[in-house]
């Protein structure tokens, strides 16, 4: 019930998705911990959070989590909140950090004021942007029109030089089809500027429990018949989110990023109607071309208030050293 609740806000808040992190995400030493507020046998709400050496404890995420938040059922949330708070107060924990959040959540911002009710010190630091598009209804077309001209013309003029001198082709994977594409994705990740994978049984597990309901797109451009460009998007409840980008760096004159991701762009607005697309992470000058829209997500710190002033400012400054570190 709260999963499903859940996602319908963003599919980083998803069952599949909490899944993953709990088998993956855990480093050693580290454990999983939900915090949870259970009345006649419902659930009514979940703050997963990952317990490490030392007593500040973590929200359950991983280095590609681009959103958090607690899970919450709909009624009676202020009395939810506050029993939950009061819960945490209890434990042997002497700070929460909670990352990445956005600064309209209802629950977070609920969260925190109950948190404060209990006896916490709170603070929010800024952590990452994240561009976005509302589609507004409005056609790939209309999209593209509105887009800088010297990325259309780009993208036009690339994509036949491509296809004159080496034929190209752009193959599309959903669903069930995605798990054994993935081959193709690796292959170009490994020939791409970027490091090796490091997350390989994060990434599979997520395509894996995202891929099952048929959330998963997958977008393969092919030069010469080989893979030199794959992208890996989410698509869920009306909302597109770009996850992880490549092309191989031998092919980069050609621009196959530009080309894919304006294949995709046009399949998730005209084919799967959504309203809104998420580059999730990050700043890169790329990403304004593409997006219209910049938002700011923080971390939010809370610090038990301890009996002694002394002990309390050390633990105060050391959060402030903390946020302002990651």
């Amino acid at each position: 019930m709260l999963f499903a609740q859940g996602e319908q806000d963003s599919i980083f808040f998803s069952r599949p998705w909490f899944e993953n992190l709990a088998a993956t995400a855990l480093d050693q030493g580290q454990t999983l911990v939900l915090a949870c507020v259970v009345a006649g046998g419902a659930v009514l709400a979940i703050l997963p959070l990952k317990r490490c050496a030392g007593n500040t404890w973590y929200s359950l995420r991983h280095r590609y989590t681009p959103l958090y938040s607690l899970l919450l059922a709909d009624d009676d949330q202020s009395e939810v909140l506050a029993c939950l708070a009061e819960g945490l107060s209890r434990l042997p924990l002497q700070a929460l950090l909670l990352e990445p959040v956005a600064d309209n959540d209802s629950r977070i911002n609920g969260l925190q004021r109950a948190l404060e009710a209990a006896g916490y010190s709170c603070d929010r630091s800024f952590r990452l942007y994240n561009w976005i598009h509302r589609v507004q209804g409005r056609s790939h077309a209309d999209y593209m029109a509105a887009r800088p001209a010297r990325l259309g013309n780009t993208i036009a003029r690339k994509r036949r030089k491509l296809e004159r001198e080496h034929g190209c082709a752009i193959r599309l994977f959903a669903g069930d089809a995605v798990p054994p594409a993935l081959a193709a994705y690796h292959a170009v990740y490994t020939a791409s500027w970027k490091a090796n994978e490091q997350y390989a049984g994060f990434l599979d597990g997520m395509v894996a429990g995202f891929s099952r309901p048929g959330w998963t797109r997958l977008g393969v451009l092919y030069a010469k018949g080989k893979p030199v460009a794959a992208q890996l998007w989410f698509v869920l409840h009306g909302k597109a989110s770009i996850f992880r980008l490549a092309y191989d760096e031998a092919w980069r004159r050609y621009s196959p990023g530009s080309i894919l991701t304006s294949f995709l762009m046009e399949y998730v607005i005209d084919a799967d109607g959504v309203e809104e697309v998420d580059f999730l992470t990050g700043n890169d000058a790329y990403k304004q071309d593409w997006m219209s829209e910049r938002r700011e997500r923080f971390a939010l710190g809370c610090v038990k208030q301890a009996k002694l002033p002394g002990r309390y400012g050390l633990l105060i400054e050391s959060m402030k050293r903390m946020l302002k570190g990651r």
